[in-house]
């Protein structure tokens, strides 16, 4: 089996590697969520550890990216945060199981394989439906009140990964991982201008306003109604 662990503590990602390597595993490295996500997505992986809290995108937020970029790969996290409010959030954001530090590596060894066994994730929904919008991704077609939307290739992947998390706020760094990968300073107006090309063709002439800014986090596509 290929796994990559993604961990910023060089001993602990030490640790987890080399018991995996005496099992027989080939196992790849990253300090930090930057490079891993840019491995977990050239690499073909039966199995990722992520740690959760890492400098830059924490890991909920790089697994976050995984998923919108639709890699399946199953993520075993880890986290010294223990609460059921944090596990919660891993969960959610597409980690497969959470394992809390400190952990035996029978248990992490273990845990892996259970998820390696487990049948692949369901395929994506193909239409996402929001309010008066409706996305069709096989199509690659975009409406609102039925009037068809004009979306440039760029402006439709956003809009689908904004609607495959709707009512959850889309931090800009999500969106670059997964739109362009890890190129642009996030603080650069890239999504801005994206953004508000989008909101002309999908909220203005229309009612109500879709997409929301959270300010200095990112957006959310939902039906304030």
């Amino acid at each position: 089996m290929r796994m990559l662990i993604i961990d910023d503590d060089l001993p602990a990602r030490t640790f987890i590697a080399e018991g995996l390597r005496q099992q027989g595993h080939t196992v790849d490295e990253a300090a930090e969520s930057e490079s891993g996500l840019h491995m977990a997505l050239d690499g073909a992986y039966d199995a990722i550890v992520a740690d959760r809290m890492m400098p830059g995108p924490s890991g909920v937020d790089m697994v976050r990216a995984m998923r919108a970029a639709d890699l399946r790969t199953p993520v075993l996290m880890l986290t010294a945060l223990g609460s059921v409010e944090d596990r919660v959030e891993g969960l959610n954001a597409g980690a497969d199981d959470y394992l809390v530090k400190p952990f035996a590596f029978s248990e992490l060894s273990a845990r892996l394989q259970a998820l390696i066994r487990r049948p692949p994730l369901a395929a994506r929904p193909t239409r996402h439906v929001v309010a008066d919008l409706e996305i069709d991704v096989t199509a690659h077609r975009a409406t609102r009140s039925g009037e068809v939307l004009e979306l440039t290739a760029h402006e439709f992947k956003l809009l689908e990964m904004l609607a495959r998390n709707a009512g959850h706020t889309v931090t800009r760094t999500m969106l670059l991982e997964s739109l362009w990968g890890f190129h642009f300073d996030p603080r650069a107006n890239l999504i801005d201008a994206h953004i508000s090309r989008l909101r002309a063709k999908v909220d203005r002439g229309f009612d109500t306003d879709l997409i929301h800014t959270i300010r200095g986090v990112g957006y959310v596509l939902k039906d304030p109604r």
